[in-house]
């Protein structure tokens, strides 16, 4: 526990303009980001008498161990670093939302040549229009089987559309009139991107124009005496009607707006949002919160709009900011935040608290479902939070350690006979996985399969980077440029990408038993590191080997301490896997097609990516070979000669079961038995 009079800004050295300021423990690490209109008094604030300060606040300043900031012009930039920081670093003592489930969203790939109707979760793609999220997946695809009666986008996956082109026959939607059948040249692709975009505005909400056209439409078709003709846009408007009224009016003014209401006690809160487009609801989301730091309403509310539209890319923005914004507190003071929000649309945003009639109603009922969300997520979290506390307490406690492992990396090495030696490093802090900070590793100084040697290496190189950063950044000072003045960041490269091994661990796990156990230990004794505790976790009888040691330690098999330490290791080999198999795909199919004159790297990939594997490339054509983009029918039959000329590569063999792995890009799919990873010491490699 560091005494925060010892990293104390100099009287007068903190500047009273506005600005965004760094909290960094002992390693150098990000551990809070906080802004201020003015940095003197806020950061000032902190230095008081612990007893003054709230809990969580004294938490985060005792482990601090220096504190840095950058002034800026104004708040709105304060406010736009200060989500960049946030979500460059993911301080421990920031608030960060989580889903509290995985929404579904409709997306259309107008990115593509024939754009595509599909239910997506994740991350947004650039080029494609989402619409929701909704509830449920099902929510969706009712909407969408209305709607294509009269927008018959494509829906089949690019294999399904492939497929169809190749053989000239459409699937079943195209034949019962849910799909115009681009793949078989029913419609040309401008006509089908023109559905596809009127499919996306009426989804956006502008249906009156679109159904008011029908209806004239109709009395047209009806008038002149076409009556199969006004039949079928009778039908179309009921179904646009139908659709329509799934999502009930709620605004009756036809507003655009985004309500988030926020639940909350003295250690987690709860956000949930509507998004209203049209006057009717079109989406819901929720987060939920650790209070990690001491934060109000007003404060949650802020940081939920950061989260809610600072991650989209420009022209998301445009679209996802709507005119109105309604909260159940102000952030204080409300300017910034307003400001950045109209500079976000381009247009000016009204954020403000619902006072009377139908808003007032609808944020009733979205604050309802923020302490309904809360209170699920309590019943869920407390078993969690347990569980995990008491996993880390066994671990602890079996071996001996000081303190709880809070950090603890694996290490797994795997290989095919011999051959594209790798190894993976994983991570798990407070006992989940932090996938960011996952390593691979290429092993080239040796051959064959020594994976005690290896692990030597991997063990040697990780920590051996570790220690060169620690000297440059320096463990207890804030680094410095050369010219004497605080560096803007310690732990990044001079390309501005993160260092790898700035932290170590508290437990170092490796796959197997005491011959990797022994090889790591004697890695980390060349180096002179000797505050890491160190076990390995061998396989078979699921054993727990720490160094030096004869017998090793067994866990009960109910034990969660155990269970944790089987995830990690099962993570580990997973990401090993993973990664020697991506390796040896790449070196058997490179290796077909290296040698054939003319054939670059680029034409390489497309053929692979066109045929999928080396096989289905042998059997190809001359025209198939054609059909790629790039490749002439020269080229083409350059390639058709070279690969049937020369006879496939005898079939790599598992060692374990003695089945055959086909080659090429299914050889990606062979069991995980298929690679080698590191055994325990009972067990040959």
């Amino acid at each position: 526990m560091a005494d925060p009079s010892t990293y104390r800004p100099a009287p007068g050295a903190i500047p009273t303009s506005p600005g965004v300021y760094k909290f960094r423990d002992a390693h150098g690490r990000v551990i809070y980001v906080g802004k201020a209109k003015s940095l003197r008094p806020r950061l000032s604030s902190y230095f008081q008498d612990l007893a003054g300060l709230h809990p969580r606040t004294a938490t985060m300043v005792t482990t601090a161990a220096s504190v840095e900031w950058t002034v800026v012009a104004t708040e709105v930039e304060a406010l736009q670093l200060e989500y960049s920081w946030i979500k460059e670093f993911d301080p421990r003592f920031n608030v960060k939302y989580r889903d509290d489930k995985s929404y579904p969203e409709l997306a259309v790939t107008l990115n593509e040549e024939f754009p595509r109707v599909q239910v997506m979760r994740g991350a947004h793609k650039k080029g494609v229009r989402y619409f929701g999220p909704y509830g449920h997946a099902w929510a969706i695809r009712e909407t969408v089987d209305l709607l294509l009666r009269v927008f018959p986008v494509r829906t089949c996956s690019n294999g399904v559309f492939k497929r169809a082109r190749q053989v000239g026959r459409p699937c079943l939607l195209g034949y019962i009139g849910k799909c115009a059948a681009p793949c078989v040249g029913k419609v040309s692709a401008d006509e089908h991107r023109a559905l596809a975009e009127d499919f996306c505005d009426f989804m956006a909400g502008r249906t009156g124009n679109y159904l008011r056209r029908l209806e004239e439409q109709m009395q047209e078709a009806a008038a002149d005496m076409e009556y199969e003709k006004a039949a079928r846009l009778r039908d179309d408007i009921g179904a646009l009607k139908r659709a329509m009224e799934k999502n009930a009016i709620v605004l009756a003014d036809a507003t655009d707006a985004d309500l988030l209401a926020v639940a909350e006690d003295e250690l987690e809160a709860a956000v949930q949002i509507f998004h209203v487009r049209g006057g009717r609801v079109r989406g819901q989301r929720g987060w939920v919160t650790d209070k990690v730091e001491d934060v109000d309403t007003a404060g949650l509310v802020e940081h939920a709009l950061q989260q809610l539209y600072g991650g989209a890319n420009q022209d998301e923005r445009n679209e996802s900011v709507p005119r109105e914004v309604l909260v159940p507190a102000l952030p204080q003071p409300d300017g910034p935040i307003r400001d950045w929000l109209s500079g976000l649309r381009g247009s000016q945003v009204d954020l403000r608290i619902p006072q009377r009639g139908d808003k007032k109603d609808l944020m009733a009922t979205v604050q309802r479902n923020a302490q309904q969300a809360l209170a699920l997520h309590k019943t869920k979290r407390a078993s969690d939070l347990t569980t995990r506390s008491r996993a880390l307490q066994e671990i602890a406690d079996a071996l001996e350690l000081d303190s709880v492992p809070l950090r603890i990396e694996c290490f797994d090495i795997s290989h095919l006979q011999g051959e594209d030696v790798v190894a993976s490093m994983v991570v798990f802090e407070d006992g989940l996985a932090r996938k960011s900070e996952y390593r691979r590793f290429q092993i080239k100084g040796f051959e064959g399969q020594d994976d005690v040697r290896s692990m030597h290496e991997v063990i040697s190189r990780r920590f051996r980077r570790y220690l060169q950063e620690r000297e440059q950044t320096g463990e207890w000072a804030v680094p410095e440029e050369d010219d004497g003045s605080p560096a803007e960041d310690g732990h990044r490269t001079e390309d501005g990408r993160p260092k790898r091994f700035a932290y170590p661990p508290q437990l170092l796990v490796v796959d197997g038993g005491q011959p990797q156990v022994a090889a790591a230990r004697r890695a980390l004794d060349e180096l002179g590191i000797d505050d890491v505790a160190l076990c390995g976790l061998a396989k078979r009888l699921e054993e727990v080997w720490l160094p030096g040691e004869d017998d090793p330690v067994v866990l009960p098999r109910s034990s969660e301490g155990l269970y944790l330490l089987q995830r990690v290791r099962d993570e580990a080999h997973r990401f090993a896997i993973t990664y020697q198999r991506s390796k040896r795909s790449k070196r058997l199919t490179a290796g077909e097609l290296d040698s054939v004159p003319g054939l670059g790297e680029t034409r390489r990939q497309a053929l692979l990516k066109h045929f999928g594997s080396l096989k289905k490339l042998r059997a190809a054509t001359v025209d198939e070979l054609c059909a790629v983009p790039g490749i002439g029918r020269r080229t083409a039959e350059t390639v058709a000669a070279a690969l049937s000329s020369r006879t496939p590569a005898a079939p790599a063999v598992n060692t374990a079961t003695g089945e055959v792995i086909e080659d090429g890009a299914d050889q990606a799919a062979a069991p995980v038995a298929a690679a080698s990873t590191t055994a325990p010491s009972q067990e040959t490699p």
